[in-house]
């Protein structure tokens, strides 16, 4: 399979398992398990992906993650900057799925994340960021226990 194609597919998984999360207060359990699961799916190509492109003799000499310019070598080819790619689409969609799983608990209405979730889609730590934001005011705003 070429890395266009792959690319292709990962991205497509991907998705899916954000619409799951949209769709969320529809079966938020089943929902969130399944973006989970695409999530660990998308882990599991990056694992396979990035010891192919560390152990591959055409890897680019000097790169490594000890120096800005190390990674900036490492990421200069195609063979890297896939699993690099998958890397976020994991990350970001797993993030995604906390935020969606505690919305309900920290009285974050669907409404609200939706765009959150678009936000942490695209830019991942400014969607983190703007949930927990969020999740501090939801939490400061609920009427304390006498």
């Amino acid at each position: 399979m070429n890395l266009e194609t792959i690319f292709s597919a990962m991205s497509f998984l991907a998705m899916a398992g954000w619409l799951c999360l949209a769709l969320a207060p529809v079966r938020r359990p089943a929902l969130v398990g399944a973006a989970r699961v695409v999530a660990a799916l998308l882990s599991l190509a990056y694992v396979i992906l990035i010891y192919q492109a560390l152990s591959s003799p055409d890897a680019p000499a000097g790169g490594g993650f000890n120096s800005l310019a190390g990674v900036m070598i490492l990421m200069s080819t195609p063979t890297a900057m896939l699993p690099g790619w998958i890397h976020y689409l994991a990350f970001d969609l797993w993030v995604g799925t906390w935020q969606a799983e505690d919305a309900p608990k920290s009285r974050v209405p669907h409404w609200l994340l939706l765009p959150i979730l678009a936000l942490t889609f695209m830019f991942g730590p400014a969607g983190l960021l703007a949930y927990l934001v969020v999740r501090l005011v939801m939490s400061r705003m609920r009427p304390k226990a006498a």
